[in-house]
């Protein structure tokens, strides 16, 4: 995301419990609330080191209450339980936005490590059934972030 991004609409789909991001570059994002949730900035989730982290669990039902814009660079997310300490800069929500696919597996694989299950359908999974992407990058940028090769363009 060179150089940053900045959103230009952000929108809460209430019913389908989806945070629908677009940026000024051409990328749009659609991220689950049980996935901003789980992988909150806050100090509570993170911990002061990876050894510290807190694994997040079920959170599957867990929705957006409130959205608070702070300064020109980040969102506060209110969650109904009870958690909003985490503040969500633009280039955080950019990189959850882009790295959805490995974050999402990642999460559910240390579910699986810690012996928990989710309940409920997958909400990355329920997007695409009705026909929405959870990531659309603009033309030329990969999943990483970075810029795709032109084809027949000297190297």
């Amino acid at each position: 995301m060179e150089p940053r991004a900045l959103p230009i609409e952000i929108n809460l789909h209430q019913q389908s419990r989806i945070l629908e991001i677009a940026f000024d570059d051409g990328a749009r994002f659609r991220l689950p609330c049980e996935y901003l949730r789980v992988y909150s900035p806050s100090a509570e989730v993170r911990g002061h080191s990876p050894a510290t982290a807190k694994l997040q669990v079920k959170k599957e039902s867990v929705t957006i209450t409130d959205l608070q814009q702070v300064g020109n660079y980040a969102l506060k997310i209110f969650f109904d339980d009870g958690h909003n300490s985490g503040l969500y800069d633009w280039q955080y929500l950019y990189k959850l936005g882009r790295a959805w696919q490995p974050l999402w597996l990642d999460y559910l694989d240390r579910l699986k490590g810690a012996g928990y299950a989710r309940g409920g359908p997958d909400p990355f999974e329920a997007l695409k059934s009705r026909g929405e992407l959870p990531s659309e990058l603009p033309e030329g940028v990969n999943e990483e972030g970075s810029v795709a090769p032109v084809p027949g363009a000297a190297t």
